[in-house]
């Protein structure tokens, strides 16, 4: 990574927060989604999450996604929370939320080498670390 590359991952993780809803279930079994554990434990990898504490389907699915993170040893510093408002409109307002397009949350943008290379938008038929391991696997 470039000084400058560098630089400018500085600057956007300035803009972050903490998303209290990224907190660890206690309750998941790592050892029923070792796959999807393995996927997200790759080096490199930056997860960048967009939710609000306020926020029903990050409440239920935010803690699971911070379980699999905790579970593959993924370090703090390569976890990115960006704390999120719901305007009057429906619009979101935080940070990076222009720049990466955050209209629905909860939403996890996976990383590697600064290019996204993995997204996860709000509801899918699975979890949020099953469905960022299948496409890192892709």
């Amino acid at each position: 990574m470039s000084e400058t590359e560098a630089e400018a991952d500085t600057d956007r993780d300035a803009a972050g927060g903490t998303l209290e809803t990224m907190r660890p279930n206690p309750a998941w079994d790592a050892d029923a989604y070792e796959d999807a554990v393995e996927a997200l434990s790759e080096d490199g990898l930056v997860f960048r999450v967009w939710g609000g504490d306020w926020c029903g389907d990050c409440r239920g699915q935010l803690p699971d996604f911070g379980a699999a993170l905790d579970a593959a040893d993924v370090p703090d510093e390569r976890v990115h929370h960006y704390p999120v408002e719901k305007e009057d409109d429906g619009s979101k307002t935080g940070p990076l939320v222009g720049e990466y397009g955050i209209e629905l949350i909860p939403t996890v943008v996976v990383e590697r080498d600064g290019e996204a290379v993995a997204r996860y938008v709000e509801d899918e038929p699975v979890s949020i670390a099953v469905y960022l391991a299948e496409r890192l696997r892709e």
